[in-house]
């Protein structure tokens, strides 16, 4: 896919992304392409929706993340409201979404330019909702202090007539979750929880998760959800310590929405979007967390290899038992074509000996390169 515009996204408190947005910008340069910084803010200053960082930006066709997963989510929320592909270079701390090393930016560009990268989509969720969503400004102080400034709240899409039923729809693309969680500590929310539009069950609890395979590995996991593999369509409700017998997650088809009420006892409940604050309901206000027909579009320069990814990047450990057996052989050890058997199955990648995240040069940090909030910390 050749390169007509780039969006960049620096997560400016990482020297080496400074570093290397310099490398991007001067190879737009070289290459005649045009080169806008989105998502740029400083603490008290207001942030874009999507749909307005994007036509700021000029409609790139390519968005590079520079920084970790949380800096890539920031560059997904965009880059999915036209189609742009996404490029991640690794300078987080887990790396799932991101891609290349900071080294190899200019062999990745290269490669996109070139068509010589390979696509990879992934499913995101919108939502509707009983009204517009709204942050009321003391909340929001309080839910954020320490943080970035916060996104706005979600636009209501055109096509959403008023008291139809259906609620309004809302210009939402989730990478990774939409979460409702309690605002109080010593208060936990009460919601109604609908799956194709039929009660399951009430529950209290901390928070309740609505993931997307890409983000079975996040905020859901943490909650003792399922991992699912990233190339699966399926909607994950996970509820975070729930006061109830019944605290296992639900696995639902892509085409299964789910429904959230506030119950008429409970406390406020916020809403968030890929860790983002995005809302506060009250008292019968709900939510409908639904599959996209929106995908996101993923550079990736090989194959990836995401269970050899998952078992070094949560440190995986084998039973103390088996120790004494060292580590079992590889599955596979082909030495020939692919069987015809196998043939429609996906297999792990060759072996790539280069070290997966290979340290960058970089000059001194300078003042400047820190100064700048840069909202999540990866």
């Amino acid at each position: 896919m050749p390169v007509s515009r780039l969006g960049l996204v620096v997560h400016q408190a990482r020297p080496l992304a400074v570093q290397a947005a310099g490398v991007v910008r001067e190879w737009c340069k070289k290459n005649d392409i045009g080169c806008t910084d989105i998502d740029v803010w400083k603490e008290h200053e207001h942030r874009r929706g999507g749909m307005a960082e994007m036509h700021h930006a000029g409609n790139p066709d390519l968005v590079v993340t520079l920084g970790g997963d949380g800096t890539f989510l920031r560059g997904a929320r965009i880059a999915a409201k036209n189609g742009a592909a996404v490029l991640g270079v690794d300078l987080g701390k887990v790396g799932f979404l991101t891609e290349v090393a900071c080294s190899d930016v200019e062999e990745a560009l290269e490669a996109v330019h070139h068509d010589q990268a390979t696509i990879e989509e992934r499913m995101t969720l919108t939502m509707r909702a009983s009204r517009p969503l709204e942050i009321p400004s003391g909340i929001e102080a309080l839910l954020r202090y320490g943080h970035g400034p916060a996104l706005p709240p979600p636009a209501v899409r055109q096509e959403s007539p008023e008291a139809d039923g259906w609620g309004v729809a809302l210009d939402v693309t989730a990478l990774n979750d939409v979460v409702l969680e309690k605002l109080a500590r010593d208060h936990q929310v009460s919601v109604g929880v609908y799956l194709s539009g039929r009660l399951l069950a009430s529950y209290s609890a901390d928070a309740l998760i609505v993931a997307t395979p890409t983000g079975s590995t996040a905020y859901s996991f943490a909650a003792g959800g399922p991992i699912l593999s990233p190339n699966m369509e399926a909607v994950v409700f996970t509820p975070v310590a729930p006061h109830m017998t019944f605290n296992r997650t639900v696995v639902a088809a892509p085409d299964e929405p789910v429904g959230l009420r506030v119950l008429p006892h409970s406390g406020q409940a916020a809403v968030s979007i890929d860790g983002q604050l995005r809302g506060v309901l009250d008292p019968g206000d709900w939510i409908g967390v639904y599959g996209s027909v929106r995908r996101l579009r993923l550079v990736r320069l090989r194959p990836t290899d995401f269970y050899g990814r998952l078992r070094d990047r949560f440190r995986l450990t084998d039973a103390p038992a088996t120790g004494i057996d060292g580590d079992p052989d590889p599955f596979f050890r082909p030495i020939s074509p692919v069987p015809p058997d196998l043939a429609h199955l996906r297999l792990p990648p060759p072996p790539d000996n280069r070290p997966e995240n290979p340290a960058c040069e970089v000059e001194p940090a300078t003042e400047s390169a820190t100064e700048s909030a840069t909202g999540p910390a990866e």
